[in-house]
């Protein structure tokens, strides 16, 4: 058994099957005093609500947390991001003008302050208007030049973050940093917001049992034989794809 760097996002994926939760905490925090594994969480949370969750959930401590939709990295338990990152996200980055812009919507409603952080600007966006919406607000960031995008995901959230982060950017990251191989990486999730961490490269993936509507399309759509989808859901499919790729036993 090697080290491998070991990537998940929480609600719906790590989170949500207590039982299986317990037992992979125990897997992976062995794994990590004998080999070295690194443990990352990638989740749409602000720092806040992760801390809220940690403490409900009995979270493992985490090597690096991916908090914001990857518009922040804190490393090693730190309270402040990683400057390293954020000097990669500010170019071309304006949240007032965003704001100002955004303003115009009616439809728009700005999330609560503990999740607007400097680098992500966020609503709540009624699924029945969004397309319409979207294309709209698209268009008219894009003619102020701003290096964004636009991250929709679980038919409400809507996230503005800048055009070089997310959580497979930020996994890009760390992976390189620890210098670890893409073949001894695998990254988890279950929703529309992780697709970036199944994307960005041929890391191992695990898509859970209980996958949303909108990651499974795009699995169909981009079939890899380095991804794996897992019967069982949240913790028991992480547990079903680790020992698929033999990461675990």
């Amino acid at each position: 058994m090697t080290s491998f760097l070991f990537v998940t996002d929480l609600d719906n994926t790590l989170v949500g099957n207590d039982a299986a939760l317990v037992e992979l905490n125990d897997r992976l925090q062995k794994h990590r005093q004998e080999y070295g594994t690194k443990i990352v969480y990638a989740t749409g949370r602000s720092p806040l609500l992760y801390r809220e969750l940690q403490v409900e959930k009995n979270l493992l401590q985490p090597d690096a947390l991916v908090s914001s939709v990857g518009t922040e990295i804190y490393l090693n338990g730190s309270n402040q991001p990683d400057a390293g990152w954020s000097e990669i996200l500010s170019p071309g980055w304006d949240r007032e003008l965003i704001l100002s812009i955004t303003d115009k919507y009616p439809e728009l409603t700005l999330q609560p302050d503990s999740e607007q952080r400097p680098f992500k600007v966020s609503f709540f966006l009624e699924q029945a208007v969004a397309s319409g919406i979207l294309s709209q607000l698209e268009l008219e960031l894009q003619k102020s030049n701003l290096k964004k995008k636009l991250i929709y995901s679980s038919g409400i959230d809507l996230d503005i973050v800048p055009l070089s982060s997310d959580k497979g950017q930020a996994m890009q990251f760390l992976r390189q940093k620890w210098k670890f191989a893409a073949e001894q990486t695998v990254v988890c999730g279950d929703s529309g917001n992780d697709i970036a961490l199944f994307a960005v490269g041929n890391e191992r993936g695990i898509i859970v049992g209980n996958a949303r509507p909108e990651l499974l399309q795009w699995h169909n759509e981009h079939p890899a034989d380095y991804r794996y989808l897992a019967q069982n859901f949240c913790a028991g499919g992480i547990l079903e794809g680790l020992k698929y790729f033999g990461f675990l036993e």
